[in-house]
């Protein structure tokens, strides 16, 4: 019995020790090399400065006058070059495309990951900078997994017409959870409480500022809600639920298949032609 007993408080140190670690982990920025833009968009290189000491890098590349611009948010530890072929697939549509990194990813500044907290004041510092260089044009906005909760969480913005969410976390409770259980099995989620308890030790950011499903409503934009059948990082349950909480007018796709991996590369085809008429019904001048 005793020898049970060590054995079940050595597992249970062990997990606490790499819950830990994967909270270190998880909230780590991300600094890879992004290098030059893609030569066959002609794209250019933007940096945008916000709260007087941040800054927000990306891509930019000119469409059609009138056309409208699209705002391309990539997913937690990735950066903007995970948007650089659907950038490709709407500047083909005609339309500007402003592809960033998030704060804390890539060549943007951030000291920490906050899964959408402090990403959102990324996400309207470059709304701003659309709305300064574009005045009249219509504005759309596509994130993925981590963009798509930054661009809920950044609020109403007047100028955008449209809105597509990939593969968005309902709550940041959900997230951690579906991923512990994933990993470490039932007691994972016995020790999802350990990692969310980091988060205000780490980056001064509570649970409570992160429920995007609690804020989806008043984005007061058509909201597209997009999210793979098998994808367990957010299930379909959860996507349903996000739908539920938009606000109207709304679409709903379940891609039939697809993990949480990148929707327009796994169905390309069907995506642009969802997402193109999403966007083109909603992005035409008044």
């Amino acid at each position: 019995m005793r020898r049970w007993l060590l054995l079940a408080l050595a597992t249970l140190a062990l997990g606490v020790l790499a819950v830990g670690g994967a909270g270190e982990l998880l909230s780590r920025p991300v600094r890879p090399a992004v290098g030059l833009p893609p030569a066959d968009l002609q794209a250019e290189t933007v940096r945008i400065d916000y709260s007087g000491i941040e800054q927000v890098s990306g891509w930019q590349v000119r469409g059609r006058p009138g056309a409208g611009a699209i705002l391309l948010l990539h997913g937690v530890r990735s950066d903007r070059r995970q948007m650089t072929q659907r950038a490709r697939f709407l500047h083909r549509l005609g339309y500007s495309v402003l592809w960033i990194d998030l704060p804390a990813h890539g060549e943007s500044s951030g000291d920490r990951i906050t899964f959408g907290a402090r990403e959102s004041l990324g996400v309207k510092a470059a709304l701003g900078y659309l709305e300064r260089e574009m005045p009249n044009a219509p504005i759309g906005v596509i994130g993925v997994s981590l963009g798509a909760a930054s661009t809920v969480l950044a609020g109403q913005d007047p100028r955008v017409r449209a809105v597509v969410l990939e593969s968005m976390y309902p709550t940041i409770d959900d997230a951690v959870a579906n991923r512990l259980k994933h990993y470490l099995g039932p007691l994972g989620t016995s020790l999802a409480p350990l990692l969310l308890w980091q988060l205000p030790m780490r980056s001064g950011i509570d649970t409570a500022q992160l429920r995007p499903v609690a804020q989806v409503g008043a984005l007061h934009a058509p909201v597209f809600v997009i999210s793979g059948s098998r994808d367990w990082h957010t299930t379909p349950a959860e996507t349903q639920q996000v739908f539920e909480a938009a606000g109207h007018p709304r679409e709903l796709w379940i891609v039939e298949g697809a993990a949480h991996v990148d929707l327009h590369k796994f169905a390309r085809v069907t995506y642009e032609d969802r997402v193109g008429s999403f966007l083109a019904q909603y992005l035409r001048p008044h």
